[in-house]
């Protein structure tokens, strides 16, 4: 296969969800490879966000991007990203984002993603999981080069029977909550749409990561932002499922196994799977309290943690995912183990309450990933 660098650089890419979290690595993380991404999102969620800090919508001069190494050399085809804010649920603004951006390469990443959310206000978290879904999808079907679509759904679409098995691509969907629910109609929509509209064109695949952790997240009703918070204001975590297990993984592990994916439904699209797992080494199936111990420690307090006041919606006890088809398939594999990852999450929020200049925080973080990912057998 091309190197990335190789493969990435001018490719024209549309990114929905760019403003969060997730979205916000994985729009750094292209920008750096030389693509020319455009994002649609809602305005950033939190305040701050990672969005804001990296100002990946900012021109630089030429030959720099201030406060952003990328693997050490500089650049001149560092493009800023053309951001759109908009809602996913507006056909009409949706069609007329994608026609504008004519991308070769769509990433899906917007969502509703919080599950308490999803209890919450069920309707919306349906009209934008599922619906915002199938308008994206029927948006591209008149693009003539687009290339693939990776459409990012979650290791919650599986119908879990409790027993904490691994879960395989092959295994029936479902989920009981909302959030988990509308995600496995998205994966339902998406193989529709494929059947019915683009059979014989471009490749639409979905990727299901496990529980991402990383720095810059603020999102409401998260652990490692509430651990955050909670070390700021030196009180407990307060915990629903203290002993929950789920599949922790640093962010930069299911980034780079959907640019790898999107790269192989590129250039070998007959061998490569319309769905796969990325989640952790079995080592970091990890309870809930293990990373509130683990990333006490690592941040340099221990905040302990509290059984959460009040009901709770249910919650799987276990869940976990085996990614052993990406990796006979893609080659890929994760290169953190749980620590480290821990220790990498640690070290950015770290950085941020000293007050450093955070682009330059998170490019180094990235870079080192990479080198790291080059080198990883």
């Amino acid at each position: 296969m091309t190197s990335p660098a190789d493969f990435w650089r001018g490719r024209a890419v549309l990114l929905t969800g760019h403003t969060g979290f997730k979205g916000a690595w994985l729009c750094h993380w292209l920008q750096t490879l030389g693509a020319k991404v455009t994002g649609f999102s809602l305005p950033p969620s939190t305040a701050p966000s990672l969005w804001s800090l990296l100002q990946l919508d900012t021109a630089a001069p030429p030959g720099r991007r201030d406060g952003i190494p990328r693997d050490g050399v500089l650049r001149d085809d560092v493009l800023p990203v053309r951001s759109v804010i908009g809602d996913l649920r507006d056909a009409a603004l949706v069609t007329a984002a994608v026609s504008a951006a004519d991308p070769q390469v769509v990433f899906h990443l917007a969502a509703q993603a919080l599950v308490r959310e999803s209890y919450r206000d069920p309707l919306a978290t349906y009209a934008t999981n599922v619906m915002g879904t199938a308008l994206l999808l029927d948006a591209l079907r008149p693009l003539r080069r687009l290339q693939c679509v990776v459409i990012v759904t979650s290791d919650k679409v599986y119908a879990n029977d409790g027993e904490g098995r691994p879960f395989t691509e092959g295994d029936r969907l479902g989920g009981h909550d909302p959030y988990s629910n509308s995600k496995a109609c998205a994966e339902l929509v998406a193989a529709s749409y494929r059947e019915s509209f683009f059979a014989g064109r471009a490749p639409i695949a979905t990727a299901r990561a496990g529980n991402v952790i990383g720095g810059g997240d603020w999102s409401p009703d998260r652990l490692i932002p509430d651990c955050v918070r909670a070390l700021s204001a030196n009180e407990p975590v307060a915990l629903r499922y203290p002993d929950a297990v789920r599949p922790w993984q640093h962010v930069f592990e299911p980034l780079s196994g959907y640019l790898a994916f999107a790269q192989a439904l590129v250039e070998t699209p007959d061998t490569t799977p319309r769905a796969l797992n990325f989640g952790p080494d079995p080592t970091a199936f990890r309870t809930v309290r293990d990373v509130v111990t683990g990333f006490g420690a690592s941040f340099g307090g221990k905040p302990g943690w509290t059984s959460a006041a009040g009901p709770s919606p249910p919650e799987a006890r276990a869940l976990t995912l085996a990614s052993t088809l990406a990796q006979s398939r893609l080659r890929w594999r994760p290169c953190l183990d749980f620590d480290t990852s821990l220790a990498w999450t640690a070290e950015w929020y770290r950085a941020y309450t000293a007050g450093e200049d955070m682009a330059a925080v998170s490019g180094a973080q990235l870079s080192q990933y990479r080198n790291l990912e080059s080198t990883h057998p």
